[in-house]
């Protein structure tokens, strides 16, 4: 059987040539999903599967109707183009239908996790001025809590059941609007430009209250390089993104791009308890293709005995929402034979960063700037540096690309932040090799200065991460009297080793040798966890502020 040819064969020809073209009216729901089902009436959009091994599956047809019974539902309830609508599903087959219903209608759609708290939802509501809210029975309490001091909440939505003041969508279904289930009754002219807006997240951000990050509709069209370019993916595809919906990695892998290409999506539902391990046998039943995952997910499946599990269907993986250590992708590649491709972004762009399939590996590398994203690493000053030297990436803005936000909502101080001198600053760190390839040194203010010296946590964390003894770490600077700061880690241990002093100078001199011989860590503390943001990345600012308040005698 001949090797399929990847979607992109030449970067640097590519990257001359690749342009998306942006309509001035472009819609999502219309544009994409209705056109599908109208080209291929049988054509598979997803396959939904739950722990307990239930399956549910869903043609372009299929989601076309439903999204369109939804869409003149929400209509009923007062739903029109701009309003803002909270989205707190878990990752049922109704978070992708009311999707694609509110992006139809022209509002403006708010997915937030499941896990957030009371005190979060009425932070998010009243910062967004939401006017509905659309969860299931298991988080309805978590509304009722607050609702009342949340003035804009005119409306509450219930996916899966029926509540006292609430709407119901089962209840709907079986008494229907006078209305065709296969049209949206939208007045006439009520289509969506390409700039009006669709679509906010809340960032994840270590530190402060999350920034609201708006999208318009066009961003659907800038994961074409996410899907196409980095994921590789055709409308052959099976393609399975790991990732919760209340995140912005749920935009990159699980709906826009994988659409927009005609691949097929898997879905698997979560509830209870979850080992990374249950994802391998999901590979190898349904025969994915293409594969993407975050690097706490790959650390997680690296332990499992990868020649147990049929995965010769599998033949591109991805990873992003942190850099992946070179070690994870050399245990990964010996137990599959596939290397994991690293893209780099944020919630507020689509993938600008990535090592793409026709591109030479280098494992811990991010990779090159992606077709259609011209960026440049700059000093604190903004001027651009050399090889080599550490910079801040800076996308530039002309032009803008398709994929990258709005603007932070109701936030002139973070947008006169982010957006300077035609460039759009995203607060992380890197330097670029004489191949053109770019390495993460961490965000702005992880970077630890040492008697002078420089040093990004991702390396030192990377270097232990290769002893066996470490599960997890994280570096933070230290406050010393003599060297203003030290590196300090934070280590979690794996199963079968013990804290001890032998083994902080056994990981002292591991790092040691395996990076600079200035980078290793002074100090070493063992803890059975690492603070974490709700999406799972390192909290390092905690940390950070733990220090600090320890050698300042506070604690």
């Amino acid at each position: 059987m001949p090797k399929r040819k990847h979607n992109m064969v030449d970067y640097e020809k590519t990257c001359r040539e690749f342009s998306i073209e942006v309509p001035e009216h472009f819609n999502f729901g219309f544009d994409v999903i209705d056109a599908w089902a109208e080209k291929d009436r049988n054509k598979l959009a997803m396959i939904w599967v739950n722990q307990d091994g239930k399956e549910k599956k869903y043609s372009f047809r299929d989601l076309k109707n439903l999204s369109n019974q939804a869409a003149n539902i929400l209509l009923k309830y007062g739903i029109q183009k701009g309003d803002r609508v909270m989205l707190m599903l878990p990752r049922i087959p109704e978070w992708w239908i009311f999707v694609i219903a509110l992006i139809k209608l022209g509002a403006v759609v708010c997915p937030v996790p499941t896990m957030l708290t009371p005190k979060d939802i009425e932070y998010r509501v009243n910062a967004g001025k939401f006017r509905m809210i659309i969860t299931n029975l298991d988080n309805a309490d978590k509304v009722e809590e607050v609702c009342d001091a949340c003035p804009s909440l005119t409306s509450r939505f219930l996916a899966d059941g029926e509540l006292p003041g609430w709407a119901s969508f089962p209840f709907e279904l079986l008494y229907p609007a006078p209305v065709s289930r296969r049209s949206v009754s939208m007045p006439v002219g009520r289509t969506t430009r390409s700039t009006d807006p669709m679509l906010i997240y809340f960032t994840s951000g270590t530190t402060g209250q999350a920034k609201m990050v708006l999208h318009n509709n066009s961003y659907p069209l800038g994961h074409t390089v996410t899907a196409e370019l980095w994921q590789d993916v055709t409308e052959n595809d099976l393609h399975f993104t790991f990732s919760d919906t209340g995140w912005a990695k749920c935009a990159w892998g699980k709906i826009f791009g994988q659409w927009i290409a005609g691949a097929c999506l898997l879905v698997y539902d979560i509830w209870g308890k979850f080992k990374a391990t249950e994802i391998l046998p999901l590979i190898e039943k349904y025969e994915v293709s293409t594969f993407c995952c975050p690097p706490t997910v790959y650390r997680m499946l690296i332990l499992a005995d990868l020649d147990k599990f049929d995965l010769r269907d599998l033949r591109h993986c991805c990873s992003a929402g942190e850099p992946l250590n070179p070690e994870v992708i050399r245990v990964w590649q010996e137990g599959t034979g596939l290397c994991i491709y690293e893209g780099y972004g944020q919630t507020e762009t689509a993938c600008c960063i990535a090592t793409f399939p026709c591109m030479k590996d280098k494992p811990g590398s991010m990779g090159k700037p992606s077709p259609g994203w011209h960026i440049e690493l700059h000093d604190d000053d903004g001027r651009p540096v050399g090889v080599r030297e550490e910079g801040r990436i800076a996308v530039s803005l002309n032009p803008r690309p398709v994929g990258l936000f709005v603007e932070y909502l109701d936030n002139p101080e973070a947008n006169a932040e982010a957006f300077r001198n035609g460039f759009y600053y995203t607060g992380d760190k890197a330097y670029r090799d004489e191949d053109g390839y770019y390495w993460f040194v961490g965000r702005d203010d992880d970077v630890i200065k040492s008697s002078g010296y420089r040093i990004g946590p991702f390396e030192v964390e990377s270097a232990l991460l290769e002893h066996p003894s470490v599960q997890e770490s994280a570096v933070v600077g230290s406050p010393d009297l003599i060297r203003g700061m030290i590196v300090k880690a934070f280590v979690v241990l794996n199963p079968g080793f013990e804290p001890s002093e032998k083994l902080v100078k056994e990981l002292q001199n591991y790092v040691r040798h395996t990076t600079a011989p200035y980078k290793y860590p002074r100090a070493i503390e063992f803890v059975p966890e690492l603070p974490k943001t709700l999406s799972g990345k390192i909290m390092r600012n905690v940390l950070r502020e733990r220090e600090i308040s320890r050698r300042a005698g506070k604690e």
